[in-house]
């Protein structure tokens, strides 16, 4: 069990450190949210219109086999700019709101290395619905809560003796 709870740790604490650092990264693990020219909705092309220009881009710019189905669209106002994300692979195209310029054309590892990270990659493979997933997230929570606690009682408990020992 403990080598398990080994590789576990090991697993959750490198893929961590990953993930802390993504934005960090100079756009490998995650690409870099660009700049659109104008924060106005109202100027902004309709939604259909960018999801439309995204699918095109896919397939022109990064390759005709990949799914275009859209998983989930990231507005940033303040920036100008929509990200559509796909289903099924990790490309992310970042399109201007108002002129639907292709901004960038990335992939995103670092949802690769969130799957791997809350057991998603597992659970994903073996079909369990989200049970492995579950298990694995609450095993690995109560394992550290009991670590952290242990951990402290083994630093504090030899002063509390030493102290009432005088």
């Amino acid at each position: 069990m403990g080598a398990f709870l080994f590789v576990f740790f090991f697993i959750v604490s490198v893929s961590g450190i990953l993930l802390g650092a993504k934005k960090n990264t100079a756009g490998y693990i995650l690409p870099e949210t660009q700049s659109g020219q104008t924060s106005n909705f109202e100027e902004w092309k309709s939604i259909a219109v960018l999801e439309n220009i995204a699918q095109q881009t896919l397939k022109d710019s990064v390759s005709s086999s990949l799914s275009s189905d859209i998983d989930r669209m990231d507005i940033r106002k303040e920036k100008g700019i929509v990200k559509f994300l796909f289903e099924n692979h990790i490309h992310e195209i970042q399109l201007d709101g108002a002129t639907g310029e292709v901004l960038s054309i990335g992939q995103r590892r670092s949802d690769v290395i969130e799957n791997i990270h809350d057991g998603s990659i597992v659970d994903d493979y073996l079909g369990t619905g989200g049970y492995f997933k579950l298990i694995y997230s609450v095993s690995m929570g109560i394992a550290l809560l009991v670590f952290t606690i242990t951990g402290f009682w083994l630093w504090y408990g030899p002063k509390k003796l030493r102290k009432t020992g005088r």
